[in-house]
């Protein structure tokens, strides 16, 4: 008959403790890492939350007992070189799996941790002005970007971008969760008047390494429009000279830019009453003087200097 020692007598009682979920460090010598006889098939695994999964311990040499210790789906056998680690659904964010052995001969006992990421993708993504003020053209704002109930959040990856080009890469790397949380991003921007037909927009994506989906989860949030506000501005501010004929139908254009649209008041040297908010007037109704155009919105105004001068026809 086999006489076994005392101490394999704690090591198998340590093994079969753990299957119940209580971490004994027994006697026995312990043996980490690449000296374990243990080899965990996948050596990491990325699972979404809520989902199954499978792995399998395998022992290069013969084992008295070779289990699992684990929140769920923990299981072992006795003598048998693999065993399997299977759960149905997923839903514990504290799971570690061990993997652990007692063999006949030293080192008596070993174990090896699978690599286990549980992910999950965002709830939500979204973006908005961090200022309740109009945007105006030269000064400098955030845009906020707030990512809702993402893990692991260590591989997340949030990029911006405006139009489709990525401006910007913000990484939580140096955070360590293992349950989901809100998390948010800041971009400074100054806008200007070229951001009228510009979007903002940023991306989540979860880069799990090559063990994980293909492509990479990822949520975006939807675009947003930045109307920068700017003073009116003449495309030719110079004074322009017209010498019209009698029947002459040439017009006097004071169109402007500006956000808001500019409100327009004409005035003249001759007194003729105030025309507003008309950027267009036609010169051949018009006796000869100087007209002065006023394009105003509420961040300023600029004028606009007309002169005309009438010939006589066939001068």
């Amino acid at each position: 008959m086999l006489k076994i020692s005392r101490q394999v007598d704690n090591a198998l009682n340590c093994a079969v403790s753990s299957q119940r979920r209580v971490i004994q460090r027994c006697e026995a010598s312990q043996v980490l890492g690449d000296s374990c006889s243990l080899e965990i098939s996948p050596p990491r695994v990325v699972v979404k939350f809520g989902d199954p999964v499978s792995v399998s311990c395998v022992a290069s040499r013969p084992v008295r007992v070779l289990g699992w210790e684990s929140i769920t789906g923990a299981s072992h056998t006795q003598h048998d070189l693999s065993v399997q680690w299977q759960v149905d659904s997923l839903t514990d964010w504290i799971e570690e799996p061990i993997c652990y052995a007692v063999f006949f001969t030293a080192p008596k006992q070993c174990e090896e941790k699978l690599n286990l990421v549980q992910y999950k993708k965002p709830d939500s993504v979204s973006i908005r002005l961090n200022d309740t003020s109009p945007v105006v053209e030269g000064r400098e704002y955030q845009l906020l970007c707030e990512v809702q109930n993402v893990a692991p959040v260590q591989y997340l990856v949030l990029r911006w971008y405006r139009g489709q080009t990525e401006v910007y890469k913000h990484s939580f790397s140096e955070v360590s969760a293992v349950t989901p949380v809100q998390v948010s991003s800041t971009l400074l921007i100054v806008p200007n008047r070229a951001d009228d037909a510009v979007q903002y927009r940023c991306e989540a994506k979860l880069e799990l390494g090559a063990e994980g989906p293909q492509p990479p989860p990822t949520v975006q949030s939807e675009a947003l429009n930045i109307a920068a506000q700017y003073p009116p501005e003449f495309p030719s501010p110079e004074e322009e000279i017209l010498d019209i004929s009698e029947d002459g139908d040439k017009r006097l254009n004071c169109f402007a830019v500006g956000n808001p649209p500019p409100v327009y008041t004409w005035s003249s040297s001759n007194h003729q009453e105030n025309v507003d908010n008309h950027p267009v007037l036609t010169a051949a109704s018009l006796g000869p003087g100087v007209y002065t155009c006023t394009a105003s919105n509420i961040l300023g105004k600029k004028s606009k200097q007309f002169v005309i001068k009438h010939k006589s026809k066939g001068v």
